[in-house]
């Protein structure tokens, strides 16, 4: 657990500068992912609001001229892809190619672990009081830009969007794999830092009725902003005349692409801008509060000794030195090759693995009337049947189950065909053009695609 608190710690925070720097780049008149005349553009580019960069000799007068050649014409790229890729990140070629470190980036990298150093700077005594505001005031936030979002033109289909099941993906395990691995990071389950914080509580807090209120709000908190999100969407997919799924994106590119060039259509988008992004920051510092709290906790509690207990702000101000220190390499041109890396295989489906021997270990090692009878003594009331059910059987067969998400392709092996001998003979006759020689390991994700708002899609080789 504590492993996967220092992964995701070092990374998370770079998505925090991240938001930072869009937060500072937000104060300005016009944003600066708004129009194509910027150093950085290229002749790719076609901004919504800047109709006169799509033909160089003429300006369109339709809307419906507009979505043709934004769809159509030109292999469009979005100001506010080529913001991101071209100025924020200046993204290298490949994995390998570290390039310069950004120092803008740097720099709020810097502030954020200030930031996060500063609230935990007395334990638990700052933090719990500035998460009644991290914890609180992104509510605010996200229902003003849910009332600005279902007020526009177009927000209906977006939403509707949201909510009509894909039934054809419903059999894809992949689908199932990403879904645990997503509750599992947002709730914050085989972390520790659920253990971390519980540590604090009294010995007979009603633990059971706070992880039910925590799960339900987790879940609503979520669909909620999934409103949020989609109809500001909607509204850019009727300002385009495309369909919603050509502009929505997911990962960074939802929040720093898609999210952020949506915003530039609205009207004062600067104030759009600052609250989304200020939001971003403090359901990030939220977590990263806790992510810290564990790692400090865990050192404070192995050492064990007088004089660690009594400088634990020094332990605390030594892992933030160390979090900045790691980030480094992250923030510069092929960082963010590098923080996907991270996410997606060193604290993702890993989540459900720790979680899996956590359950098995305690319900069948431990053994569950032991367990049990451990709850009773600290509620006062046995855990209910339903729970006592699935903590036995479900919840270890669910996730047994979820193993088929990760099974390799069938073509899966050693790059070069001189060594696919024995155990590795390859299980289908490879065609002349397949060509083991440069056969990544994951073909889905050697390429990363650049998505532009019309859907025209850009593939950047990764080389990972």
């Amino acid at each position: 657990m504590m492993v996967v608190s220092t992964y995701i710690g070092i990374y998370y925070n770079v998505v925090i500068c991240v938001a930072f720097y869009y937060f500072f780049s937000s104060m300005t008149p016009v944003l600066p992912w708004a129009y194509c005349n910027n150093p950085w553009n290229t002749p790719d580019c076609a901004g919504v609001l800047d109709a006169s960069n799509l033909t160089n000799s003429s300006r369109p007068n339709q809307h419906g001229n507009l979505s043709h050649l934004l769809s159509h014409t030109l292999p469009r790229t979005s100001p506010s892809e080529e913001y991101w890729r071209l100025y924020v990140l200046k993204l290298s070629d490949d994995i390998g190619s570290f390039g310069e470190v950004r120092l803008p980036l740097l720099g709020c990298l810097g502030v954020s672990w200030v930031v996060v150093f500063l609230c935990l700077i007395r334990g638990v005594k700052s933090s719990g009081k500035v998460v009644y505001f991290t914890a609180t005031f992104p509510y605010v936030v996200l229902t003003i830009l849910f009332v600005r979002g279902v007020t526009l033109e177009g927000a209906f289909t977006g939403i509707m969007y949201y909510l009509t099941p894909q039934w054809d993906k419903i059999l894809e395990a992949k689908v199932w794999g990403d879904a645990a691995s997503q509750i599992f990071y947002s709730l914050g389950c085989a972390w520790g830092g659920l253990i971390t914080m519980a540590s604090y509580n009294k010995f007979h807090n009603n633990c059971y009725r706070d992880s039910v209120i925590i799960s339900i709000t987790n879940c609503a908190t979520s669909v909620y902003a999934g409103f949020v999100i989609f109809s500001i969407l909607g509204f850019m997919a009727n300002h385009l005349g495309v369909d919603v799924s050509r502009v929505a994106d997911h990962g960074p590119g939802l929040a720093f692409v898609a999210y952020p060039e949506a915003l530039t259509l609205l009207p004062i988008s600067p104030l759009w801008s600052l609250l989304f992004f200020f939001m971003l920051i403090l359901l990030g510092l939220g977590t990263q509060f806790c992510l810290l709290e564990t790692l400090v906790t865990a050192i404070v509690d192995e050492v064990g000794n007088e004089w660690i207990l009594q400088k634990k702000t020094y332990v605390t101000l030594g892992v933030a030195v160390a979090g900045f220190l790691l980030g480094i390499p992250l923030t510069s041109q092929a960082g963010i090759y590098w923080l996907l890396l991270m996410d997606n295989y060193a604290a993702s489906f890993s989540l459900v693995v720790i979680s899996c021997i956590m359950c098995v270990s305690i319900m069948y090692i431990y053994g569950h009337r032991n367990y049990f009878q451990d709850i009773q003594m600290m509620l006062g009331f046995p855990p209910p049947l339903f729970f006592q059910i699935c903590w036995r059987f479900v919840s270890p067969a669910i996730i047994f189950r979820l193993k088929n998400a990760t099974k390799p392709s069938r073509d899966w092996g050693p790059a070069l065909l001189e060594h696919r001998t024995g155990r590795y003979a390859p299980t289908i006759a490879p065609s002349p053009e397949d060509g083991f020689e440069v056969q990544p390991l994951h073909p889905d994700k050697a390429q990363i695609p650049m998505v532009g708002s019309n859907g025209s899609s850009r593939l950047q080789d990764s080389r990972i």
